[in-house]
């Protein structure tokens, strides 16, 4: 039933395209523009046509619509969402998806990585960086659809991670027994992007328990056994063993190199062994085949293997290779991209 419903909706969005060519690119436009005034508030017309690329004069025009219909407030201190206006953004995002032919595109690059499922959210993140907000929203969302009972939840650290942390709502789960836990040590010199800090927002928004790993990510395995031996480092690399869902983002292998301060020499290596992405202590070639084996502290490759719920988050068409390498190391794979990324995989 649902199924023929939705056939029947795609088929009249086809038919508005071509009676009125004209409306996505209005919705989309008007879309955005909503989008950003919600990021920004309060903001001027002035700073949101910068931010936009376009005339302030069309941007009046355009904010006078949205004020109209109820969307925005407009006062002396810049311009604000209404209640009416934030609803109907959760509900755009679903209509843009829809005209933008998104769901097509979720299932042909499902089948191409041979995973469970793609999450595709509408816009560029190359041309629009609040695209990786939309990213971080539509993983908190799916997360939350799939947390049971006496679930030990890991998440990585990153820009990626740091938006799902801030994108998920601050809500009570009526679950019991969930712990947040770091998937890996720190890494880089941003506080705000370390798994810890990640791990602890998470928890609060959920308003459930987390434990923290105060320990670098590129240590050797000798220091590691040696720290490994106190207590409260012990307790959290348990927890860590016993991870049921991992979120984490995706990254290059040459960026994540450079995020450990690996010199340049040892970066080239890389680049000639094929090496096209880092994660749980492997750089790894386009075909998932391992080129290179590093220290790092956190979830191993096999404990991810045999994972049943993995989420994975990306933007930007860089990442394209990097993807489709870590889609084959497990199946199980739920994968949360931006249109731009969708379409460079395809290619």
């Amino acid at each position: 039933m649902q199924q023929k419903e939705n056939s029947e909706i795609d088929r009249l969005i086809e038919i508005q395209k071509k009676i009125v060519p004209e409306i996505i690119e209005t919705l989309v436009s008007r879309y955005n523009m909503l989008r950003l005034i919600h990021y920004h508030e309060p903001i001027g017309r002035r700073n949101l046509a910068s931010i936009l690329g376009i005339g302030e004069r069309i941007v009046r025009r355009e904010v006078n619509v949205l004020k109209e219909q109820g969307f925005i407030d407009i006062k002396a201190e810049g311009m604000n969402i209404t209640k009416f206006g934030y609803t109907s953004l959760g509900m755009l995002r679903s209509f843009i998806h829809r005209f933008k032919g998104l769901y097509n595109i979720e299932e042909e690059v499902a089948k191409k990585l041979g995973i469970k499922k793609v999450l595709v959210v509408p816009g560029f993140y190359d041309e629009d960086k609040f695209v990786l907000r939309e990213i971080g929203r539509a993983v908190s969302i799916y997360l939350k659809s799939i947390l049971k009972n006496d679930t030990v939840l890991g998440i990585t650290g990153g820009q990626t991670m740091a938006m799902v942390a801030e994108e998920m709502i601050d809500e009570e789960l009526k679950l019991a027994n969930i712990t947040v836990v770091p998937a890996r040590g720190g890494l880089g010199k941003d506080v705000e992007n370390q798994a810890n800090t990640i791990a602890a927002k998470v928890a609060k928004k959920l308003r459930t328990s987390y434990k923290l790993l105060h320990m670098p990510d590129n240590i050797s395995k000798e220091l590691f056994r040696s720290l490994s031996e106190d207590p409260n480092i012990k307790e959290v690399v348990d927890y860590i063993q016993k991870i049921g869902i991992l979120v984490f983002g995706i990254g290059r292998a040459d960026k994540m190199a450079k995020r450990r301060r690996l010199n340049e020499e040892k970066i080239e290596v890389l680049r000639q062994q094929g090496a096209v992405a880092e994660a749980f202590g492997y750089y790894f070639n386009k075909d998932g085949e391992i080129v290179q084996e590093i220290n790092t502290v956190g979830v191993s490759l096999n404990h991810y293997k045999q994972l049943k719920h993995v989420i994975g988050a990306a933007a930007g068409i860089e990442k394209a290779e990097a993807i489709i390498s870590i889609s084959k190391l497990n199946k199980n794979l739920t994968l949360a991209i931006d249109e731009g990324l969708a379409k460079e995989i395809l290619k």
